[in-house]
């Protein structure tokens, strides 16, 4: 049995994620919500936190689309980042990124902490273009350039 394969029934079994027929029009629309979302967040006029939202949004919806290409869902937006691996492929230094972008929109949604850095915005933007183009690598879509 594959390691990806282990990881997905452990989930299933422990309740992180469901088993859940992959829908291509669903992953079209997480995709192409993302792709506007990422071009909007690369807006210089916007303030650093709507860029920060924008960027982290598209993330995750291309995170989610990631997993739901692999025939899952989970109601976890942490956990799907920490898939990223088995379903984009993704280095884990990507999805450490990720992971902290996660925290900080945490704290802003539930603590009020709205600080961004910008080199944490930075680092987001390209680490959800390089998802980006792992998911379209992966499926028809193409990637804007």
């Amino acid at each position: 049995m594959s390691t990806n394969k282990q990881t997905f029934e452990n989930l299933l079994k422990i309740g992180q994620i469901k088993a859940e027929p992959f829908i291509q029009a669903e992953f079209d629309g997480l995709t192409r919500a993302a792709q506007r979302k990422l071009k909007d967040a690369s807006n210089l006029t916007l303030s650093i936190d709507s860029r920060f939202d924008l960027a982290y949004n598209a993330a995750h919806a291309l995170a989610l689309a990631a997993l739901r290409k692999t025939g899952h869902r989970s109601e976890n937006r942490y956990l799907v980042f920490q898939l990223l691996e088995l379903t984009a492929g993704l280095p884990p230094a990507s999805w450490r990124i990720f992971a902290m972008a996660h925290q900080k929109r945490n704290m802003a949604e539930y603590e009020g902490i709205t600080e961004i850095e910008s080199s944490l915005l930075e680092a987001l933007l390209n680490s959800t273009e390089q998802l980006s183009r792992a998911i379209c690598q992966s499926s028809s879509l193409k990637h804007p350039t």
